[in-house]
């Protein structure tokens, strides 16, 4: 009787040593309600980053097609890698080709998701330190080809670092119900330079400079009394630069702080593995649910455009003309 009711609990009886049964029990069903209503956060806000630049005229920046790129990448995880995510716990079992379809997206996210602020860094570093060369320099068609080579890139460079894997991947997960990716020695130093070392040095690099640059006009324009108009002006265009550069800044912290722990394995010598579903992964994960979060707290022109859409006024004629800045 004991021993049914056991197997009653378990999500499927193991099929060799290499499978692990997993157990269904109310706090792991809590769970999956918590992540399931944090997939739909996800979704929900950064759908409303998506339509909010795209549809607002005056949105049509070059440091929103940055963001544009980044919200993009966040909503992907939240329609598809979050939910698979989350099947993975409730009974569902993908196929080998699409666990390795769904590990090839999920890292070409990542990829896309670096180097999205990357760009961000490069644009705040130009506006703050170089801004008489800024609209020169970082024009809008400039910053829709930096991001379409950085989606092409990501993606490109996924299906090579996971190439082996992918061709070869009933002999990584001898269990059929596993979706766990392996990856080998060499592959995870280059993936750790490429995705981790070199992008986090260069926007700490670069955001080291914006601050050094940013505190030093704090102090010129503090010590200096404005009288002529057409300076003053100039003195607001740069508070909002320097305003900006601190709320992307706070992005570019948050996205530093979840990515560094999925790396914290290699760090400590083991073998680079992962399944989708741990914690570190989630850690990650909810990052596309902060970037929205913060945008909605540091930008007035988010939260207007979310009344204007939730009001559905982006439906009525002219709408995108609205002046939202």
């Amino acid at each position: 009787m004991v021993e049914t009711l056991e197997q009653v609990e378990l999500c499927i009886l193991p099929l060799n040593i290499s499978c692990i049964s997993m157990l269904v029990s109310p706090k792991a069903t809590f769970i999956k309600t918590l992540l399931y209503c944090i997939v739909l956060l996800t979704v929900m806000l950064n759908l409303l980053v998506v339509i909010s630049i795209s549809h607002f005229r005056q949105l049509h920046t070059t440091t929103n097609v940055f963001l544009l790129s980044l919200a993009v990448s966040d909503l992907l995880v939240g329609v598809a890698v979050m939910p698979t995510a989350v099947a993975q716990q409730s009974c569902w079992f993908p196929g080998k080709i699409t666990c390795a379809l769904i590990f090839l997206l999920g890292y070409t996210l990542t990829s896309s998701s670096v180097g999205s602020m990357v760009l961000i860094s490069v644009d705040r570093y130009v506006a703050i330190c170089v801004p008489l060369h800024y609209s020169s320099m970082i024009t809008t068609k400039r910053a829709k080809i930096c991001v379409s080579l950085c989606w092409i890139c990501s993606v490109t460079y996924n299906l090579m670092i996971l190439k082996n894997h992918l061709s070869q991947i009933d002999m990584f997960n001898p269990c059929p119900q596993e979706c766990t990716i392996f990856m080998s020695s060499i592959s995870g130093v280059v993936d750790f330079i490429v995705t981790f070392l070199g992008p986090v040095s260069v926007i700490i690099v670069l955001y080291m400079r914006v601050f050094v640059v940013a505190v030093s006009q704090a102090r010129v324009m503090r010590s200096q009394i404005v009288a002529v108009k057409s300076r003053t002006q100039t003195v607001v265009v740069k508070k909002s630069e320097m305003k900006a550069a601190r709320t992307l800044g706070i992005v570019l912290l948050v996205f530093i702080v979840c990515l560094c722990p999925l790396y914290f394995p290699f760090l400590a010598g083991e073998d680079m593995t992962a399944d989708g579903s741990s914690a570190l992964s989630w850690l990650f994960y909810c990052n596309s649910s902060l970037n929205p979060l913060i945008y909605a707290f540091f930008y007035p022109w988010f939260r207007k455009s979310i009344k204007l859409i939730v009001s559905l006024q982006i439906l009525q004629p002219g709408s995108c003309e609205v002046k939202i800045l």
